[in-house]
């Protein structure tokens, strides 16, 4: 179990309204204490800070918001004296485009070697005035940005994010010796940013189908750009450097792939794990909830895998308000275009608890993205002065972007940030943040807060003998079974279904429930 910390929403330690990596430190013993057994914390290199710190200028230093390296090195060790294991996010995709070797590039002319780092290309037409061919970044508009001498930069996501050449040897082994750095320092892993876009059709043809959205499988075979096979030389280059350490290191994929290609990052000389983005994309219905949870379990088995499972992150819309809104409605362009008054967030916090219990019970893996424990909200009406997120400039303005999952975290009741810092935060918390804190769920046993630490508690004391499950065929109930007896329940439709007679409840994610014989709609239950 891997709680996801975004270091600049968690804890500031130096009041200039940014979390860091001492505002981590100072909160080690509330992870320790909800039960999981490590952090993943987003990128703390050196950075512009333009996408949020996915735009790396120094792969081997700390940004000064966020601390030194030795604050770093102090992080790793007082987690492992908690118990906790640490995993870096690494993003090798691309740079930022004031990273050194970004800065030669521009610097030199073309042909030379230090180009050769980078997609860098002579456009179409007279004198080169159009781009290389017609890819479109994922955060909106062309993926090619013009140099001072006229050729052009690959750069899928932001401007000022050059795409790397990852058929050059040099990137292949300073990204080996980038992972030796940390793994030297005692981290434990890497969860690895834009698993499957490395590989590039080196002919730079056009897209045949325009598919470049954020966050969404293509679902297209030899595509220019992503999930392509050559990809898989670079992971397994990898593997073989993790696999040379001692303390068994870990990496997971951010791989936003078709659920048919999750097994091949999985495989046994690749990928330890890849989140099971089918099963967080997954509408609340009891047909397709089920599909996509047995396929991610087939897929994940097909080369003796199992699943890495998840329900939010810092790129998607917090699952308690996706839950609370109607079929149909994309929670990412909701967000900006309403109805607003459609959101009904109390269904959506039912929902979201009953969802942590099915996630849990499940064999493999689990990732929290911080603040779901406390059962927090899309901050969705933040308003567009102070948005971070390039989405939003490079859409056009037609898409809000990220910003309303990555508000910082309440700690208190009161306060200038709600305990988060002692000055006002990076993105405004609303007044709602308060009843939500910490501060004021813990010890509350009704509370989201303490429903996590039950379930977290349960789920170590109820290791499986076996990763298999069966599936029971009942009415309006999302339900499966192990072979110890242990039992979850998902109950997915519009009235309460009566328990087996004689079942020993072991939790239920509706503790204040009057009716213990029964369960509710959108509510689960643990039994035996």
């Amino acid at each position: 179990m891997i709680y996801q910390v975004y270091i600049r929403s968690f804890a500031d330690s130096t009041g200039d309204g940014t979390g860091d990596i001492n505002g981590i430190r100072s909160r080690l013993a509330y992870l320790r204490d909800l039960g999981v057994d490590g952090l993943w914390v987003n990128p703390w290199y050196r950075s512009p800070l333009h996408d949020g710190g996915y735009d790396v200028a120094d792969y081997r230093d700390i940004h000064p918001s966020f601390g030194t390296l030795d604050d770093a090195k102090g992080l790793i060790c007082e987690a492992h004296e908690h118990g906790l294991r640490v995993i870096v996010d690494l993003v090798p995709n691309h740079t930022s485009d004031e990273h050194a070797w970004f800065v030669d590039a521009r610097n030199a002319p073309p042909d030379d070697p230090a180009r050769n780092r980078y997609h860098i290309l002579t456009g179409k037409g007279p004198s080169g005035a159009a781009p290389p061919n017609n890819w479109s970044s994922v955060f909106g508009g062309s993926a090619w940005e013009r140099l001072s001498d006229g050729q052009w930069y690959l750069h899928l996501f932001d401007h000022t994010q050059p795409d790397l050449n990852w058929s050059n040897r040099e990137v292949q082994d300073e990204f080996q010796d980038i992972l030796r750095f940390w793994l030297d320092l005692g981290a434990d892993g890497f969860r690895v940013d834009v698993a499957h876009g490395l590989g590039k059709d080196m002919s730079y043809p056009d897209e045949r189908d325009k598919s470049a959205e954020i966050l969404v499988s293509t679902g297209i075979h030899d595509h220019p750009f992503w999930d392509r096979d050559e990809t898989h030389t670079y992971i397994r280059q990898w593997r073989a450097v993790l696999d040379s350490y001692p303390h068994d290191p870990m990496m997971v994929a951010e791989a936003w792939v078709e659920p048919d290609r999750t097994p091949l990052y999985v495989r046994p000389d690749e990928y330890h794990q890849s989140f099971a983005f089918d099963f967080l994309g997954s509408p609340w219905q009891l047909d397709e909830l089920r599909k996509r949870t047995a396929r991610a379990l087939a897929s994940a088995g097909s080369v003796g895998a199992l699943p890495s499972w998840t329900l939010s992150n810092h790129d998607v819309v917090r699952h308690t308000t996706r839950y609370g809104l109607p079929p149909g409605v994309d929670p990412r362009t909701w967000l900006l275009d309403g109805p607003h008054d459609a959101l009904d967030p109390d269904l959506g916090l039912r929902r979201a608890r009953a969802a942590v219990l099915l996630m849990l019970a499940l064999p493999g893996s689990v990732y929290l993205y911080q603040g779901e424990e406390l059962g927090l909200p899309e901050v969705w009406d933040l308003s567009t002065d102070v948005l971070d997120d390039p989405v939003w400039v490079n859409s056009g303005h037609a898409v809000k972007g990220r910003d309303g999952c990555r508000v910082p975290l309440p700690w208190s009741r009161s306060g200038p940030s709600l305990g988060f810092g002692d000055g006002p935060p990076w993105l405004p918390q609303p007044a709602s943040f308060a009843g939500r804190s910490v501060e004021v769920q813990a010890g509350n046993p009704d509370s989201t807060l303490e429903l996590y630490r039950s379930a977290l508690a349960l789920r170590r004391r109820l290791v499986p003998t076996t990763d298999e499950i069966g599936w029971m065929d009942i009415p309006g109930i999302l339900g499966f079974r192990r072979s110890d007896g242990f039992s979850c329940w998902v109950n997915l439709s519009d009235d309460a279904i009566r328990l087996p007679a004689g079942s020993d409840v072991l939790l239920r994610s509706d503790p204040g429930s009057g009716r213990p014989a029964l369960l509710s709609p959108d509510t689960a239950v643990w039994f035996s």
